[in-house]
């Protein structure tokens, strides 16, 4: 009987034990936008450690606390992704609930490769 893998939250249609899952486990990201899809499955499964470690030192909050109740995370969607030597940038619209209410999130995110790692800078609303 074949085993059942779950699909990743970021939406490739990949199983997640081979798409997010590893980089989750320390493997660096190939491509910024495959560091974003991981850190949109590390909001939908709350890793905090995670999103932590692959922002960059420069722009990264000391926590990542929020208030109010915890958006339950429901899609995603990439519109663009370029990359120019050890800079990237990823357009995307990811979709929530919170507190049963709809909600979506247009950014356009900055990436930069340093030491072989891509990291999340911030990103344009």
């Amino acid at each position: 009987m074949k085993k059942l893998e779950l699909a990743c939250p970021c939406g490739s249609g990949k199983p997640y034990a081979h798409c997010c899952g590893p980089l989750h486990a320390g493997e660096p990201a190939a491509s910024a936008e495959a560091l974003m899809r991981s850190r949109y499955s590390a909001f939908a499964l709350n890793l905090p450690d995670y999103l932590l470690a692959s922002w960059h030192p420069s722009t990264r909050p000391a926590d990542l606390t929020e208030e109010g109740p915890a958006p339950r995370w429901i899609g995603l969607k990439v519109l663009a992704a370029a990359s120019a030597g050890d800079a990237a940038s990823v357009e995307f619209v990811a979709t929530c609930r919170v507190g049963g209410r709809a909600q979506r999130l247009h950014e356009k995110s900055r990436f930069v490769l340093e030491d072989g790692r891509w990291y999340y800078v911030d990103g344009e609303f």
